[in-house]
């Protein structure tokens, strides 16, 4: 007898888009939460983007789900009124050596079906944006900005008016393989017993997946935490579109880029850096690093009017070269009903309507 046909371990926007999904053809379904509220650790600590997926490999899971992802979201903002804005963005060259790399990226924008790219030159960057540097630059008009917590309450508004039951401060601690079912052990010393879990526990989900039996290093689970700083500029913005520089390189990130919130506040940031442990601080020391990198890609700025705002940590997979998405059903580990989604970093919070519609997909072919 099980208690739940679906447990879905996580409810930042991933997971509450894997529950909405699942909603729309099972029932039964529970979201198990260690925190007190949804959404409280990476998808409410970035840039609130929504990206067009030039930068990622083709046929990658990353370019698949991020294009499909940013359709979805569009659709579903203006369905459920969810606050956003198609600001567009552009990637900048600041040089000749630079201008190669940006032709690259712009042909994988166009083989990942990406819409709405062109290659501008400077007169046509300072057009869009007086104050924007650069030879040459990839104008995406697809790219925008979303009220990621306001996008993340209509999905968990919506998925519990389907019936999915939310557990917060349900830490998972361990889970059991049975004949043809799973025993979940909780920090508040319960056993759920359910047919499939959805692992998308976020920072966590590579512990989690280690918590089944499965050897996370042999399969390629094993994350490390990724921090990123934020400043914010304490005077009006003076840009109205998106502005970054190249990406580093294997996409370890996109660089200290150039944001505006719907507020229309300018943010700066993130870096990237590897840490041991989760510390939401803002090293203050970092202005004259962050102004330097933004002062390449726009004039005037008045670093007396940096502040700190926040920092957040990405979900990297662990080893050398880009890394894809990880989203595996884990038969082939004697674990049937078992979906891990592990390292899902940027451009997660735009792909996570696809995520969940294809995770959802997975579990209809296991019932079929």
């Amino acid at each position: 007898m099980f208690d739940f046909n679906i447990a879905v371990i996580g409810s930042g926007i991933v997971g509450l888009s894997c529950a909405y999904y699942l909603s729309q053809f099972f029932q039964n379904i529970l979201v198990l939460e260690k925190n007190e509220s949804f959404g409280l650790e990476t998808s409410s600590r970035n840039s609130e983007v929504i990206h067009s997926g030039v930068y990622y490999p083709e046929n990658s899971l990353k370019a698949k789900l991020c294009v499909r992802g940013r359709r979805l979201l569009y659709e579903f903002c203006e369905k459920y009124e969810i606050n956003h804005k198609k600001t567009g963005k552009l990637i900048l060259a600041l040089n000749e050596e630079e201008e190669k790399e940006l032709f690259n990226i712009f042909e994988r924008g166009k083989i990942n079906g990406v819409e709405g790219l062109e290659i501008i030159d400077s007169s046509y960057i300072k057009k869009l944006e007086k104050m924007a540097k650069g030879k040459l630059a990839i104008y995406s008009k697809e790219t925008g900005i979303i009220d990621s917590h306001g996008m993340m309450k209509r999905l968990y508004l919506l998925s519990k008016d389907r019936g999915v039951a939310f557990a917060f401060k349900h830490n998972v601690i361990a889970i059991d393989r049975m004949k043809n079912f799973y025993q979940i052990f909780t920090s508040e010393g319960e056993k759920i017993v359910v047919r499939y879990i959805i692992n998308a526990g976020g920072l966590y989900a590579d512990y989690i997946a280690k918590s089944m039996g499965i050897d996370i290093d042999k399969k390629g689970y094993r994350l490390a935490y990724y921090k990123g700083d934020y400043f914010y500029y304490a005077k009006p913005s003076y840009v109205q579109r998106l502005i970054y520089p190249l990406p580093h390189t294997n996409l370890k990130g996109l660089g200290i880029h150039i944001t505006v919130d719907l507020g229309g506040r300018m943010r700066f940031g993130p870096d990237v850096y590897e840490v041991k442990n989760i510390d939401y601080s803002v090293d203050w020391s970092k202005m004259d690093l962050f102004f330097q990198k933004a002062s390449l890609l726009i004039d005037e700025l008045d670093k007396d009017a940096l502040m700190p705002d926040m920092s957040g940590f990405r979900p990297k997979i662990k080893g050398n070269g880009i890394k894809d998405f990880i989203i595996n059903e884990e038969s082939d580990s004697d674990l049937r009903g078992v979906i891990n989604l592990i390292g899902i970093e940027s451009p997660g919070l735009t792909s996570s309507l696809a995520i969940g519609e294809y995770v959802s997909n997975i579990v209809r072919g296991l019932e079929s």
